[in-house]
């Protein structure tokens, strides 16, 4: 049981790692936080291809945080 969740462990890290580097920044510099903050504030909702990455990226770390206690735990 141990090696299985250590080896989806591993295979969730990396889906991880690839779903935060294909996000896309969220502001560019100063002007990009101060513009990006009325964006946010006004309902620019990411759309398509950038949902689907916030998505797999949130789904990812609650796998990885469950997998993380489980082998805790077992240990």
């Amino acid at each position: 049981m141990r090696t299985v969740l250590m080896v989806v462990q591993l295979i969730v890290s990396i889906i991880l790692i690839v779903t935060i580097l294909l996000q896309s920044g969220k502001s560019a510099g100063l002007s990009g936080s101060i513009a990006g903050g009325s964006e946010q504030m006004y309902g620019g909702k990411a759309r398509g291809y950038e949902a689907m990455l916030s998505k797999l990226t949130a789904v990812s770390a609650a796998v990885f945080i469950i997998v993380a206690l489980a082998l805790v735990t077992i240990q």
